[in-house]
């Protein structure tokens, strides 16, 4: 404790007790603070590592010291407990053996007609580094998932839309000439004249309509009317076409004609009908 002062927070604290001495059967490894920083990807990798940690031209590889470099990484690795893969114990056997023949005298006969004991490994080192750079030039390009990232949007719930086929005007014609037949049979010799007007009759239709439902083409008309009132009629539901009120509809080639609402103007005609 200090005068005056409130004692100071013990060092360490394990389980609940305070440690404030180091204990004296603590036991340390002599390697427990020893970091291992480079990994290689095998033995010509480790080898290509040394030759431009030196700067050294690759054809003209000094052995020896490439040699006493490389075995004291594998001595590295044995002496951190590492698992030493085969395969750089097969690379320090080769760079032994390659050591040993360039160390044995030769004569000047025999050494032109030998090849360079480093020609083999000088050829796998080569082709090593084109494969590296290769890899990391691709490596280094952007990559979905890492610098690149597509944006994944749920697509909207879509519905179906039954698109029903267009009536042409021959169609409607020959519908209107049924019509102007039937209305033939009620035909009567009238002096006085009947007054109809289009606008109303554009009104008596739309009423017909206003349940939204398909209704037959022919049932329009009252035939009981004359030539005049099918006339009328006719050119109500034509003017009612042209405004976008109503639509013509047919299933399929020669079948009946039917009419409905469309869409805007049956929810408009639903709105004025309902009481206020």
């Amino acid at each position: 404790m200090h005068g005056g002062g409130e004692p100071s927070a013990p060092p360490a604290r394990v389980y609940g007790r305070d440690f404030t001495d180091l204990p004296q059967d603590l036991y340390i490894p002599p390697d427990a603070l020893e970091v291992f920083l480079d990994a290689f990807e095998g033995p010509l990798d480790l080898l290509l590592y040394l030759i431009r940690k030196q700067n050294i031209d690759i054809l003209d590889i000094p052995v020896a010291d490439i040699t006493r470099q490389y075995m004291g990484y594998v001595e590295l690795m044995k002496s951190v407990r590492l698992e030493l893969a085969a395969e750089y114990l097969v690379m320090a056997a080769m760079l032994a053996e390659i050591k040993s023949r360039m160390l044995l005298p030769r004569s000047s006969e025999a050494s032109a007609e030998e090849d360079d004991p480093r020609a083999e490994l000088i050829r796998r080192l080569q082709e090593y580094e084109r494969f590296k750079q290769a890899a990391e030039e691709l490596d280094a390009l952007p990559r979905v998932g890492r610098e690149l990232h597509v944006p994944q949007l749920p697509a909207p719930e879509a519905r179906a839309r039954t698109l029903l086929p267009q009536v042409c005007l021959e169609e409607v014609l020959l519908a209107m000439a049924e019509v102007m037949r039937r209305a033939e049979l009620f035909e009567s010799h009238q002096v006085t004249r009947e007054l109809l007007s289009t606008r109303e009759r554009m009104s008596e239709v739309l009423e017909r309509l206003a349940g939204g439902d398909f209704v037959a083409f022919a049932t329009l008309f009252g035939v009981e009317e004359g030539r005049l009132g099918v006339v009328v009629t006719f050119m109500a539901i034509l003017e009612l076409i042209k405004e976008s009120l109503v639509e013509l509809v047919q299933n399929e080639p020669f079948a009946p004609i039917h009419v409905r609402l469309r869409g805007e103007s049956a929810a408009v005609i639903t709105q004025e009908s309902e009481p206020a």
